[in-house]
């Protein structure tokens, strides 16, 4: 999240604001600035396997889903929620992800180390980039998982 000051006996959350959010003309970057002087060109691909939505993060930080096959996603469009946030719909047609300011600020200050997470966890669960695994395709195609209805959460 951003930056914390104390005020008194509460902590109070400087929310990041951004100044710009622009898609790149292949969809496949989204390009942002905030107010702190933060700049970051988001992957894709990185903004999807990092979606905030149930059926990527689950219900807890155990149930988070690794995603593989996602190098060529693209995004279909950026729409404003509120003041506080975009949701992105990607060409895979998942658009369920409510991306705020502060998580967006999040994603692009640590890009190096989460990439790199990501990629371990690509490889020790056998995925890659460019193709979904077998147990993600099987849960898929039988309607399971959060995403599919199953859940109960939609």
């Amino acid at each position: 999240m951003g930056a914390e000051r104390f005020q008194g006996d509460w902590t109070v959350s400087e929310e990041r604001w951004p100044t710009e959010i622009r898609l790149s003309a292949d969809r496949r970057v989204l390009k942002l600035a905030f107010d702190d002087g933060g700049r970051f060109d988001l992957p894709a691909e990185y903004l999807r396997i990092s979606s905030p939505s149930a059926e990527v993060q689950g219900h807890s930080p155990a149930e988070r889903k690794v995603i593989g096959g996602k190098r060529n996603v693209e995004i279909l469009s950026v729409q404003p929620v509120g003041n506080y946030a975009v949701k992105l719909a990607f060409d895979d047609m998942h658009d369920t992800g409510i991306y705020g300011w502060g998580y967006l600020h999040e994603l692009g200050a640590q890009y190096g180390d989460r990439w790199q997470t990501y990629l371990k966890e690509l490889a020790e669960r056998g995925l890659d980039r460019d193709r979904r695994g077998q147990a993600d395709l099987k849960a898929k195609a039988a309607g399971g998982g959060c995403g599919g209805g199953s859940c109960g959460c939609h």
